[in-house]
């Protein structure tokens, strides 16, 4: 399965920015999906998930500002962040993982669930 991330971009804080991830995986519609972010000297952070069912996982520190979708059709996922401030400039990584049976959300939350990842696209948001 490969993942290609574009969307990532110079924004003002206050501004919103789409990313979006197109997959390869044939079975795209059965796949979680997540956004993950990172910044130089920190740990990747989870950001958003989305079920095959399309249940969806937000981190705190971006609910209510973010909102994941996907569309199988096009078999991309889509990640719309608004209201964004100097805190989530970082680079966000799309990833995907099979379906599979799951014991508990923090499933969804941990990036050692998944299987795929794309490269990076960058956000910066400037104050």
């Amino acid at each position: 399965v490969q993942l290609q991330a574009f969307g990532g971009g110079l924004v003002q804080a206050g501004g919103s920015l789409r990313l979006s991830c197109a997959a390869s995986a044939r079975t795209f519609s059965t796949y979680t999906l997540g956004w993950f972010r990172q910044t130089p000297g920190k740990e990747r952070e989870f950001v958003a998930a989305i079920s095959g069912r399309r249940l969806t996982y937000y981190a705190d520190s971006v609910n209510g500002r973010f909102t994941i979708s996907r569309d199988n059709d096009k078999n991309t996922v889509y990640l719309q962040m608004n209201s964004l401030n100097p805190e989530d400039t970082a680079a966000y990584y799309c990833a995907a993982a099979p379906n599979r049976i799951i014991y508990s959300d923090t499933y969804f939350y941990t990036a050692r669930s998944y299987d795929y990842w794309g490269q990076g696209t960058l956000v910066t948001v400037s104050s």
